[in-house]
């Protein structure tokens, strides 16, 4: 039997000084929603605080600081994540979903992301979207 991972993931909200919201593609051979649009975010490492955890997340995966962190909302659920060795297990995961706003439009994004856009809240149907980020959105207002 497979044993179940936990992790704790921060999860960002990222907004530009446009209003536009950050979204990220996922890498299409790994993680919990390979080939899908969502938000960028990570685990918490041990000793890590929450903001902390985001900030470095942010850092590692799009290259940007972010300001005005706030949280927003939190909720959890199951799924298998795939990983880099393609191994496949299921996740347990407890997502802290906070607002923030990026210091530059700029990104330099890492392995783990293929594109990214910039969207208004009329522009965000055109993309395929995971079940979660869809969640997020409909919290949001942004879905319905």
């Amino acid at each position: 039997m497979t044993e179940t991972i936990h992790r704790t993931v921060v999860v960002g909200l990222v907004w530009n000084r446009r209003r536009e919201l950050l979204f990220c593609k996922m890498h299409p051979e790994r993680g919990v929603f390979p080939g899908q649009w969502g938000f960028p975010g990570g685990g918490i490492e041990p000793g890590e605080r929450m903001k902390e955890a985001l900030r470095r997340e942010l850092r590692e995966e799009l290259g940007i600081e972010v300001e005005d962190v706030e949280p927003a909302f939190f909720k959890d659920c199951l799924h298998d994540k795939i990983f880099a060795d393609g191994t496949r297990k299921p996740v347990y995961m407890i997502f802290l979903v906070f607002h923030c706003t990026a210091a530059s439009d700029e990104l330099k994004l890492n392995e783990e992301l293929t594109d990214y856009r910039w969207m208004r809240r009329d522009e965000i149907g055109e993309l395929d979207q995971n079940a979660e980020t869809r969640d997020t959105l409909a919290r949001l207002g942004w879905l319905g």
